[in-house]
């Protein structure tokens, strides 16, 4: 099963409860540990929330059950583990695939193929948690914690400390005063679709972009998300005249099959063991193909 070990410093907290909660535990995963198979130990002692700490105490940590969806099934269909720890996987997502189930899918997502992964390696206890997110058509790294603590950790890290980078192909060349910059432009949702579109009553997003290469009316672009709204890049690029190619909802040509955009790359500090964690792969061969076409 399981567990985390802490130790109290001086400034922390008196009382348990406060304790846990500012070191990333969420106020359901106490009320977990305590009703549903948790449990708390402070020196190996079973203690509530109330309990008021010391210097020196050691808290263990073992989360309860996390509920079942009992009509989610695994996938027997690969996943591909780029890093993987106790906590947390770091996955390589093929595009086509979604990041969790939908509606009217529900049973090849990476959710699943991970349920598979724990069942087969005898860690049937964990559920997996998608931390960042990518639309089907996009490809790359994606952060899978193993428990609803990773997840929470995770949530409540410094976006500034957070870093997501991305590769696009896009239309059209930028001009020598335009090969950097900040798309500072807020985003909300259109209609009752899927689709966005830069709003002023949307919420806050900004995007950072650096031209790589040009040639034949196509960009390279490498992106950073200092936020992260639903379909963000794509909204930020087709916002500039630069839809991604392939993106077809935002306006971009149907030269290639699905949006050419791939998270190449993903940095943070571990909140486990506060190790620096840096990713980085290769853009897919059908990226690399499409770029060497144009």
């Amino acid at each position: 099963m399981t567990s985390f070990k802490l130790f109290v410093q001086e400034k922390d907290p008196k009382k348990l409860g406060s304790f846990l909660l500012k070191n990333g535990f969420s106020h359901q995963a106490l009320i977990k540990a305590r009703h549903h198979g948790g449990l708390v130990l402070v020196n190996h002692k079973r203690r509530y929330n109330s309990f008021h700490l010391r210097a020196g105490d050691e808290v263990i940590f073992i989360p309860g059950h996390e509920k079942e969806n009992h009509w989610l099934r695994p996938s027997e269909e690969p996943i591909k583990i780029v890093k993987e720890t106790p906590n947390y996987l770091i996955v390589n997502k093929e595009a086509g695939v979604l990041s969790i189930p939908s509606r009217y899918e529900d049973s090849d997502a990476l959710v699943n193929r991970a349920m598979c992964y724990f069942e087969k390696q005898n860690e049937a206890g964990l559920k997996p948690h998608v931390v960042t997110r990518l639309d089907r058509d996009t490809s790359g790294l994606v952060l899978i914690g193993k428990n609803s603590v990773a997840h929470a950790r995770f949530s409540k890290m410094d976006k500034e400390n957070f870093v997501k980078k991305y590769h696009a192909i896009v239309a059209g060349n930028f001009s020598s005063n335009e090969l950097k910059g900040l798309i500072d432009q807020p985003i909300g949702k259109e209609g009752s679709g899927v689709k966005r579109q830069v709003m002023s009553t949307g919420q806050k997003a900004q995007t950072e972009y650096q031209v790589l290469a040009q040639k034949n009316n196509a960009s390279l672009v490498e992106l950073r998300l200092l936020t992260g709204r639903t379909h963000q890049i794509r909204v930020h690029m087709a916002y500039i005249g630069h839809p991604l190619l392939g993106d077809k909802l935002y306006g971009g040509s149907n030269i290639f099959f699905r949006q050419a955009l791939n998270c190449f790359y993903l940095a943070f500090t571990d909140p486990f063991d506060q190790e620096q964690v840096e990713e980085k792969i290769s853009d897919p061969a059908d990226m690399q193909k499409l770029w060497n076409s144009l």
